[in-house]
Formats: C-alpha cells, structure tokens, sequence
C-alpha cells in the first residue's frame, strides 16, 4: 500500500509567512526609530549647533576692501588716484583642487610664475570664504578666453577692484611712491582682518610712511551663496570706509620746475618752507613711472630699471650721500664764533694752501695763488679754503662734529619717508670703530671743507641752510600737509628747538649778509637778479683724487669722474620763505649748480601767484619723463575715475589756472663763475 504525503502544508506556510513579516517589519520599526532618533538628536539636542554650521555653508560674510585714500598736492592737484581694474578671484570655501584650478587656468589668463607664488601664498592665509586675487589687472583677451570656459571653473569668478594709478607718472615717483601686491613678508606683519580682500600696500613714499591713513577701514556683506560660490541673493551690507585723503606740502608747479632743471641730468634737489619745514619740493633725477609697480612689474621692466647705471630707483634725494663741499662753511664758520676761535674781524693769511706743523704736504686751496688776507665775510664770498683749514686745525675734530650736528649732519632729519640715511660727519671713534685705524690729523682738514669721509643728503643740506635763514631755530622737515578722513592725525609745523650758539645773534645776521654777498659778488653771482636777494653758498666737491703737485684737469676726466657742483640758499634774504639745495652730479662746479637754483626761486616768489603751474598737457622738456602712463597701458573699456568707491565726496581739482610747463632749464654752455 502507497503512502501519500501532502504536497502543501497550509499551516507551516502561514506560520513561516507571518515570522518573515515580524523580522521585516521589526527592521523597519528599527531603523525607523534610528531615523528619528537621528533627528531628534539634529533637531532638538543640538539644534543650535547643527543650525549654525548649515547657516556656514549657505550664508557667507565676505570682506568688502576699503578704497584707498586720495593724495594731493597742496592746492588741491590730485597725484594719487583710484580706478576700477578687472581681477580673477578664487575662494577656498568653493573650489575643490585649487592647485589643479590654478594649473588648468595658466594658459587662459596668461598668468606667470609670479602671479602663482603670490596667489599661494595669499590663500594660505586667508579666510575660507575670502574671494584672493588670482591675478589683477585682466586685459579684455583674458576676460574673453575666460568667459569661454567660465562654466568649467565653478568658484573662480571676475571682479572689479580699485587699484592705484598716478596721473603723473614719474614726477612725483619719489615723493609719494607706489603701492604693489602684498608680499609674504608683509603678510607675516599685517592685521588680516584689516587687509581681508586688499590685494595692495604701500611700498616706498608716502604710500608707505602713510600706510596706516590711507588705507582705510573693510566692510562687508552677508550673501547667500549655492554650492559653487554663486552668489543667490545679498543679506546685508556694512559699507568699508575709504581711507584718509592727503594734502602734502608739494607744489606741483614747483616740482615741475625743478624736475625741468634735473632734465637729462643725475642728481637731486631739495626746497622747504625754512619756517616751518614744510617741503615744497623733492626731485631725484633720473626717475621712474610708479604706475609700473601697481600690479606687478614685468622682468623686463624691472630688470631695466635696476641695472640702469643712472639708478632710476634711487632716491638721490633722501638716500643719496654726496661730499657736501663748500655748502657748509657758512655752518663751519659759525661754529668758530662759537667756541671763540675767531671772530669777524679774525684775518687769516692765504698763500693759497696750508700745512700742518712739521708736516710738508699742501692742502691746496681752489685759487692757486692764495686769497690774501681773509677775514671772515671774505672766506665766505671767495670761499677760501686755506680760511677753514686754519680754523678746523684750531678747533679740533671733536669740537666741529659737536657743532655740526646741531644742524642735522650725520642723523636722520626726521623727514616722514623712508628709508632716509644718515649722512657721515666722521671722528675718530667711528674710523676706529668701522676701519680699526687711528685719526690723522690731515683728515679733520679735509672735513672742514666738506670733503673726505664726510657726506650728507641734499635734505640734510636743505635742513641745515633752513636752520641757518632761522639764526638756528630747528625744523623738521615733512610732506604731509593735511589729514582728511575718518582717522584724526595732527601735522607738527612748530619749530623744534635751537641751536646752543654762545655768539650772539647780530654773528646769524652777519652770516647772512656774507651769504649775501656769495650771490651779489663771489662764487654765485652768475644769479644775482635786482628782484629779490638771495642767500646762498656754492660748493664743488671732488670726485676723484688728484695726487699732490697735479693739476685738475677736466679734459682727462671721463663725465662720471668730475666734480659733483653743489648749492645752498635761501630768499628772500631778510624774511625766507624757501630753502633749496641743489646737487648735480658731476656738474663740475658749485655756480653751475647754483644756476639750477635760480628758476625755482624765480617762480616761488615772483610767477606763483600769478601765473600757477597746473596740470595741462605738458612734456617736460630733455625726455626725463611723461605725464602719466599711455592710454594702451589700460584696457580700453577702463579708464581712470576719480569718483569715491567709498561713497565719499573728493574736492575738486585745483585746475583754474593752468600755464603750461616752461622749458626753464638753463643751457648747458652756461659757465660758473668761480671754481666753487
């Protein structure tokens, strides 16, 4: 008999139907409950927490750069202006790789290997939602090609930012500077809450002794960015606030007239107000176009300008130390009064050199045959040497160095730009100290007529004959006028303090009139004028050694081995209203320097007022220099403003009166009257 077994089991079925239903549906409560537990612990345990971070990622609060404050001259004339460039800015917070960005993006915006290290070094740095600057200054084929491609560089956009353009060009590269990309160094020194999203720092001039005024203070604003930085809506806004606006103490047609003068020529000159220091002019020839320097100098243009054997960036003015010659016997001769070595009435014989005791080498003096008797007027209107040989050997060089630096020689003036140096006025203690070797005697006799190892500023010399025309009263020299904006700072224009002087003050007076008479009858009457009295000193100071018994001879020379000519004065006599100092570089002679000096005062004190140099079309006459870059340097679509990007009114331009630039610069066959 066959046993038959069911083919389906109804109930073990069902039994095995409803376990598979419990374990799903005990998996699904399961992982229910961890889902809600999940947003409990998102939406109720730490909701604050979880809130802000979600705001992070969607709402940013990105840095607005403050517009940098304007820079004028003392009426008004705008020397440092502000204009809108296109940049490429990446953020951290929105590009992945931003080495692979950068890498992908070389051959789309044409950007170097300086443009790069900058970039890196900046993103370091900055805050994750900072825009940096990939590169400034985009020219239209870069915006072009990148428009092209934009969609392939999420987070890397093209932003208008104002960066620094000088309508003058050179004319004014040593006063007020540049300002160039933030280097590492800076970085380092910098508060990075008060540079988020300035590309920009001063460098040299006032750009950088001003560094803190004109800068300005950032804003910024809240936006809702998506996932790639594109901006969906703004949140809210604080305005950045624009920095300080300048007022130097420059004349603009002054230093229009005294860089005619420098034209073609190397060296520096320097004109302040002897009342309260305020300096009205400052050239150094030749120069540059600080505009160069704004986004980042080419190779080419650097190197060009820094192996230039004229050395363009050099600032003669305030950096330059020269032999100051004859420039100082005014100051020299004083200090004989002082310590009661002579007196005006004091002769001194001039065979036409001088020795030392036991001694049998001549110090010769520039006129062969001797001068005579000299007192002191006359050592000054014929510039004696042999004069200041005697009283420097009476004296002593400890005594002249004590002196001397009363009127700022072998210190810093003070003078609000930077890199100043101090000049020498040497003694023994620094040649032991610097060249491990003992005072001779005959180099106190070189000092004391402003040679040797003696060297000074032409601000220096400007300071000093400043002191002189004020019977010692003290100046500090500076360029900042005026302060306007939202940072107060307040100029010192006093006088600052005076000379310990044991003559009395008829021997200032006496000086003067000596200075004078340099000017009515000796070494620079070549400007003599019935308009107005100058004060001056010429000076020639040597530049290369001639051996004892030779003789000077120019023809031998080439143009870099002969005599620098120096000037001093200041006018009018009686009651000055400007100091200058003049140095030309191998310009033979102290009257031919002296020459230079002459337009200057002519339109300071007679053509100022009524006929004022402003800005026009001009070309400053020799070549030297251009005003202001060439329209090809911009793109085409931008061009320089002068409207606030900080929503602040800037004054009006002094442009009423306009005279276009003279050539004043004085013919090259002009021929001093003396040596010196």
């Amino acid at each position: 008999m066959k046993q038959h077994f069911p083919l389906k089991n109804v109930q073990q079925e069902k039994r095995i139907y409803r376990n598979r239903v419990f374990i799903a549906v005990g998996i699904v409560v399961f992982f229910l409950l961890l889902l809600v537990s999940r947003y409990a612990y998102l939406q109720i345990a730490n909701y604050d927490e979880f809130s802000t971070a979600s705001d992070q990622n969607r709402i940013r609060l990105q840095p607005l750069a403050p517009a940098r404050g304007y820079i004028y001259d003392r009426n008004g004339v705008l020397l440092a202006d502000n204009y809108p460039v296109f940049s490429a800015t990446i953020s951290r917070a929105d590009v992945k790789d931003i080495d692979d960005t950068v890498k992908r993006l070389i051959p789309i915006l044409a950007l170097t290997q300086e443009d790069i290290e900058r970039f890196s070094s900046r993103i370091k740095t900055s805050k994750k939602t900072e825009r940096v600057a990939l590169k400034l200054n985009l020219t239209e084929t870069d915006i072009a090609k990148f428009s092209e491609v934009k969609f392939q560089f999420p987070g890397v956009n093209i932003e208008t930012q104002m960066t620094r353009y000088y309508p003058h060009g050179e004319l004014f590269a040593h006063v007020i500077g540049y300002v160039g990309r933030i280097n590492d160094k800076e970085l380092k020194s910098i508060d990075k809450d008060l540079y988020a999203g300035t590309n920009l720092i001063g460098k040299i001039g006032v750009e950088k002794s001003y560094e803190d005024l004109l800068h300005g203070v950032p804003g910024n604003e809240s936006v809702e960015a998506d996932a790639h930085g594109n901006v969906l809506r703004n949140l809210g806004r604080k305005d950045p606030v624009r920095g300080n606006d300048l007022y130097l103490s420059i004349d603009y047609g002054l230093q229009v007239v005294a860089t005619e003068q420098l034209a073609g020529r190397r060296g520096a000159i320097v004109a302040l107000n002897p009342k309260t220091g305020e300096i009205l002019a400052l050239v150094s020839s030749p120069s540059f176009n600080p505009n160069l320097f704004v986004t980042g100098i080419s190779n080419t243009d650097y190197s060009a300008l820094r192996d230039n054997l004229d050395q363009p960036l050099y600032n003669r003015a305030v950096q330059g130390a020269y032999p100051p010659g004859s420039t100082i016997k005014p100051m020299f001769g004083l200090g004989g009064i002082h310590y009661g070595y002579v007196d005006w009435a004091t002769a001194i014989s001039d065979p036409g050199y001088f020795t030392l005791p036991g001694d049998s080498h001549r110090f010769r003096d520039h006129k062969k045959s001797g001068h005579g008797a000299v007192n002191m007027h006359k050592a000054q209107v014929v510039s004696c040497d042999t004069y200041f040989y005697v009283l420097s050997y009476r004296m002593g060089i400890e005594k002249m160095n004590a002196w001397m630096r009363q009127f700022g020689f072998s210190k810093k003036t003070g003078v609000d730009l930077p890199s100043e140096s101090t000049g020498l006025y040497p003694n023994p203690d620094w040649k032991m100290r610097t060249r491990k070797s003992k005072w001779m005697k005959g180099e106190t006799i070189s000092v004391s007529i402003g040679q040797g190892a003696f060297t000074a500023t032409p601000l220096q010399l400007a300071m000093a004959t400043a002191i002189t025309a004020n019977q010692g009263s003290h100046i500090t020299p500076h360029v900042l006028r005026e302060s306007h904006g939202a940072k107060p700072y307040k100029v010192h224009n006093a006088p600052d303090g005076k000379i310990q002087f044991n003559g009395q003050p008829e021997d200032w007076i006496k000086m003067r009139d000596a200075m004078v008479d340099v000017i009515e009858s000796g070494t620079g009457r070549g400007i003599r004028t019935p308009m107005y009295q100058i004060a001056g000193k010429t000076g020639t100071a040597q530049v290369k050694s001639i051996a004892q018994g030779k003789k000077y001879n120019e023809a031998l020379l080439t143009e870099r081995q002969l005599d620098h000519g120096l000037f001093v004065g200041f006018a009018p006599a009686e009651n000055p209203e400007i100091a200058i100092a003049v140095v030309w570089e191998n310009g033979k002679h102290g009257g031919s320097a002296a020459q230079l000096a002459r337009p200057m005062f002519d339109y300071w004190l007679l053509t100022r007022k009524k006929n004022p140099i402003r800005p026009a079309t001009h070309q400053i006459s020799g070549g030297l220099m251009t005003a202001g870059i060439k329209p090809g340097e911009l793109p085409s679509s931008i061009n320089p403003v002068t409207a606030d990007a900080n929503a602040t009114n800037q004054p009006q331009s002094a442009q009423s009166a306009t005279q276009t630039v003279p050539s004043t610069a004085p013919s090259t066959s002009s021929q001093p009257v003396e040596s010196e």
